[in-house]
């Protein structure tokens, strides 16, 4: 097994959260959460959903070109890989109001249960070949999840 370079490696597991030992998925998804809500307190909330459209776009592609470099080196979908529970939580995070640690949790937490489970077609996201598939089941649980949390912005008022 050949050695993989340092920039796929640090964008790949998310600067690192993806080498933890318990729950590698979990860790990328509570410091893409930390990275949004520390960002919050800093730049308002227009600002704030812009930095998190291009933190998802940008971290898309470059997930999906790390994830195509890792795959040879650590195998399929390795677990180390977490970029795309990042882009996921920071889709759902789109939906919560700026500095709001209740919604803020409850992105975190409806992301984290809709890429567990895998529900309405998220599983079959994983068919796609290479970095694309991994980052698509993510995408999706993250649009899910937005949704969701929407919803019950609506309905709170």
């Amino acid at each position: 097994m050949k050695k993989p370079s340092f920039l796929p490696v640090l964008i790949g597991t998310g600067f690192g959260s993806g080498f933890s030992p318990f729950a590698p998925g979990t860790a990328g998804a509570l410091l893409a959460a930390l990275i949004w809500f520390g960002l919050s307190f800093i730049v308002s909330e227009i600002c704030l959903i812009w930095l998190t459209v291009v933190l998802v776009l940008v971290f898309t592609v470059m997930g999906i070109w790390a994830t195509n470099r890792l795959e040879p080196c650590w195998g399929e979908d390795p677990s180390r890989v977490v970029v795309d529970e990042m882009v996921g939580v920071w889709i759902a995070l789109l939906a919560a109001p700026s500095g709001n640690v209740w919604y803020a949790l409850g992105a975190f937490a409806l992301f984290r249960l809709f890429d567990i489970f895998k529900p309405l077609g998220i599983r079959r996201m994983e068919s796609f070949p290479g970095g694309f598939g991994v980052m698509m089941d993510d995408i999706l649980a993250g649009i899910y999840s937005f949704v969701v949390l929407i919803g019950v912005r609506w309905l709170i008022g």
